[in-house]
């Protein structure tokens, strides 16, 4: 397993279909995952620190974990299978939950918890950006900088 850091969520044009690229913590690979509008707003508003008067379903979650004193130990993103990502919650003593990658995402970064991935997806799925293309990574931070997590409401 290679632990991945979330760079954001954003759109991608003309199918409005909302995407969460993840990095590899020490590696040059990166990871797009297509995600719902509602996890990529989930996603957003954690990153960007907004909190809504009413908690969403990955807040509520958080809550539920810390209520049972279940705490979130790890996000696994564990196989690739027809282009869907298949991911595990790694919880208490070592229980394993079957989740989408999204709504783990959106946990994880709630927590504080790690966000993992096997190797075998990473080798299938993840794409490495050239040196001269590392200028769109940085396009894609500034506009992070500047989006909103409303601009996913569809």
């Amino acid at each position: 397993m290679r632990e991945l850091s979330v760079v954001g969520v954003r759109v991608e044009l003309p199918t409005n279909q909302p995407i969460v690229l993840l990095k590899e913590v020490e590696g040059d690979r990166y990871l797009p995952i297509w995600i719902g509008a509602v996890e990529a707003t989930a996603i957003a508003y954690e990153q960007q620190g907004v909190k809504p008067a009413r908690p969403l379903t990955h807040d509520l979650l958080r809550d539920v974990l810390t209520a049972l004193k279940a705490p979130l130990h790890a996000v696994e993103i564990v196989e690739m299978r027809d282009n869907i990502f298949y991911a595990e919650l790694v919880i208490g003593d070592g229980v394993r939950v079957s989740a989408r990658p999204s709504d783990s995402i959106a946990l994880a970064l709630r927590v504080g918890a790690p966000i993992r991935c096997a190797d075998q997806v990473l080798t299938e799925a993840a794409i490495v950006i050239p040196d001269e293309q590392e200028d769109e990574v940085e396009k894609f931070r500034e506009f992070l900088e500047q989006v909103s997590p409303e601009d996913f409401a569809g």
